[in-house]
């Protein structure tokens, strides 16, 4: 496979991740101007059940997104840490948004982790209580997806980096540069062994802090 053809791999995958980012922000954002009126200007509830399952739509709205994530995020952050030069993450358009991923290796492995420990929860409803998963499978997908909130959060900010680091990317990854593709392959496979692991970090990606989350009503 070309390098050409490896790049349109990956690149394709990005419109879908701009999606979920956007999916994300406007979930966020939804409940953010709705949060403070299930309360009085003291603080107190006057509105529980309401609060309540404004926060459950909220949270399965975002799952939706970071399953997005999940299938088309690995690929992309493996074929954008093959195609960034280590000047890349010092200085350019997109050096903070690099510097921005180093945690969405996290995010991305715990979310995998409890979409895992889900698909096991209903496959031992199915194995051993036949006809359990339909009384009790709507509540523990609001635990998960209540559980799955945080990450959604995080990517609201690692999200967007993403997208735009390999818009900007895309054409140098569109290049004749056989090396990138082996690197590109490496890091992809790694990142998919198991999710045993977290994503591989840029090698040459100099230290720099993780830039604080904006603040959300949970």
């Amino acid at each position: 496979m070309s390098t050409s053809s490896d790049h349109l791999a990956w690149g394709l995958h990005v419109p879908a991740l701009a999606s979920a980012a956007a999916g994300i922000e406007r979930a966020s954002d939804a409940w953010d101007a709705v949060s403070d009126s299930f309360f009085d200007p003291n603080g107190w509830p006057i509105d529980e059940e309401g609060y309540a399952d404004g926060k459950v739509a909220r949270d399965a709205e975002a799952w939706k997104h970071i399953e997005v994530f999940l299938a088309h995020g690995p690929e992309v952050l493996a074929g954008v840490r093959a195609t960034a030069s280590g000047a890349d993450y010092v200085e350019g358009p997109v050096s903070e948004d690099l510097r921005r991923l180093r945690g969405i290796d996290t995010t991305l492995e715990r979310a995998g982790q409890l979409q895992h420990e889900w698909d096991q929860i209903m496959a031992l409803m199915d194995a051993s209580l036949p006809g359990s998963r339909q009384i009790y499978e709507s509540r523990a997908e609001q635990i998960r997806n209540a559980d799955g909130w945080s990450y959604a959060d995080d990517l609201s900010l690692q999200g967007p980096a993403l997208v735009r680091a390999a818009d900007y990317l895309a054409g140098r990854a569109g290049s004749d540069q056989p090396s990138q593709t082996v690197r590109a392959r490496v890091a992809l496979a790694r990142s998919a062994a198991g999710n045993r692991g977290a994503l591989p970090a840029s090698p040459s990606a100099p230290p720099a802090p993780t830039p604080m989350a904006p603040g959300r009503s949970r």
